[in-house]
């Protein structure tokens, strides 16, 4: 049966045949509890398909582990990519889920998350119960645990580094609500108990996607913009530095070779305290959470995007590791090519940026100077021009002063008005931020010379009116259909 309290379900026809046919594309978009069990799946599951009678249908996770169910050992809930749909737009629940994405609740209360949102948080409670059936702090706690068992699965850290990881500031904490939540200790679940055995080494995880997932287009795309020394980008896979100059840290992405609807993500020198907030990060940069489904549904209603649907239905946002390192680079790259946007991004780089020697990685040199430290450079020196240093001098001052962040939970309009309100930084600068920085899915640069080009199909290009009112049926995925006729037009020998 389809439980009331979840509406954004699927239809009940579609979960069934999903759940039977084990239809990859609807992992994480509901998960399948068993009343005779106890027990929650992913529509994936291998395991036999319970009875139709003993089936009860959640849109989330918390959901189903708020109606006192357990995730599955076999098909690991938390593993999943996450649901797309309520994450993307600029509703309160869209940008609330962002926020607690973020790791919003780690550190604050609900009523501050509510503050961020203009709501009491009695008003945010009650929309989460109706729309995703459990509270904030379900969703919360939710996240939190399914990392943990993540972790506990797939690596061989101390429990007690798992615990901060997972945001547990003791391990008593952490214990009491594993075993209140799934009924098991923690170390019940322990797959590699000898962690001194494997000490030194990276920490390995898996990142699920629904497919289709277009990964060597995202890695071309990462690859014509990388900046040698911070990054490296193959056939295969993307590695990059991060972390701080006094911790420095790098990972690596890489397509999975098992056949697994997945990414292998490997961790060298990251903090455990830190390890949620970079998964969220490399999900984001990735697009990882996308639902291709839902996209094409809208995007092939044009009969120009219809066919670069076809050819490429797994195409991804590509994201950015770090908001200011990406507005830098748009600055930069204002009406210029992405080859002398990316000479200017290097100088920057090699300049400013503060060194790093990894013994295991040693094309990776530097990472990108922060906003304090390019606030503090003196703007005659950037080696571009006045106009434009003195741009990149004001967006560093702002972001270092608070005064402009890459919060997730910005409203499209809100986003561009707060930074077009810098010296030098117009509509187009705003939305490509947006596209890539904050990965907002309906960003949509109208006025992008070959994006105009690209849509009018060989004739004149269209205007930036004509071009938006165009996309209007694209909402609210512009910024998908501006990906397809980038790669379009590049394919075509038009660089963008």
């Amino acid at each position: 049966m389809r439980d009331p309290a979840t509406p954004e379900l699927p239809d009940l026809q579609t979960c069934e045949q999903a759940r039977l046919s084990r239809d990859a594309r609807f992992d994480g978009l509901f998960f399948t509890a068993v009343t005779s069990t106890g027990i929650y799946c992913r529509p994936v599951c291998p395991a036999p398909p319970p009875r139709r009678d003993n089936i009860r249908y959640y849109a989330n996770a918390a959901a189903a582990e708020a109606a006192g169910f357990r995730p599955c050992l076999r098909c690991r809930p938390e593993l999943a990519p996450h649901g797309d749909v309520l994450r993307h737009g600029d509703s309160h629940i869209a940008q609330a889920l962002r926020l607690i994405d973020a790791g919003v609740l780690e550190q604050h209360s609900l009523a501050e998350l509510a503050r961020q949102l203009a709501l009491s948080d009695r008003q945010l409670r009650r929309l989460f119960v109706a729309r995703l059936g459990a509270t904030p702090m379900q969703v919360h706690a939710t996240r939190r645990l399914l990392f943990a068992k993540q972790l506990l699965g797939a690596t061989a850290l101390p429990i007690t580094q798992i615990a901060l990881a997972s945001g547990f500031r003791s391990l008593r904490r952490f214990n009491a609500a594993f075993q209140s939540a799934y009924r098991l200790a923690p170390r019940t679940l322990r797959k590699h108990p000898d962690a001194s055995a494997r000490a030194g080494e990276p920490l390995r995880l898996r990142l699920g996607y629904r497919p289709p997932y277009d990964f060597a287009a995202l890695l071309d795309f990462l690859r014509a913009r990388a900046l040698p020394g911070l990054e490296q980008v193959d056939a295969v896979s993307y590695a990059r530095a991060i972390g701080s100059a006094e911790r420095p840290a790098w990972l690596q992405v890489s397509a999975s070779g098992d056949g697994a609807h997945a990414l292998h993500l490997a961790l060298h020198g990251v903090a455990p305290a830190d390890l949620q907030a970079v998964v969220t990060r490399v999900r984001r940069m990735f697009d990882l959470d996308a639902d291709p489904h839902a996209i094409a549904a809208v995007l092939t209603r044009d009969a120009q995007l219809r066919p670069l649907l076809r050819r490429h239905p797994g195409l991804r946002l590509p994201g950015a590791w770090d908001g200011f390192e990406l507005a830098v680079r748009a600055v930069l790259g204002q009406q210029i090519s992405v080859a002398a946007a990316r000479t200017l991004a290097l100088r920057l780089l090699h300049a400013h940026g503060p060194r790093v020697v990894f013994a295991d990685a040693p094309m990776l040199t530097h990472l990108f100077p922060g906003a304090a430290r390019v606030a503090d450079i003196d703007p005659a020196t950037l080696g571009v021009t006045r106009m434009r240093a003195a741009t990149l001098h004001a967006l560093a001052c702002a972001v270092r002063d608070g005064a402009l962040d890459f919060a997730s939970a910005h409203s499209l309009d809100a986003w561009q008005a707060r930074c077009t309100a810098l010296p030098g930084i117009g509509t187009w600068t705003a939305q490509y931020i947006a596209l890539r920085a904050l990965s907002h899915p309906d960003a949509f640069p109208a006025n992008d010379l070959v994006l105009r080009r690209a849509a009018a199909n060989g004739a004149h290009a269209l205007s930036a009116k004509a071009l938006g009112a165009r996309a209007e049926s694209w909402r609210p995925w512009r910024a998908y259909a501006v990906i397809h006729l980038w790669r379009h037009a590049t394919r075509s020998g038009t660089s963008t």
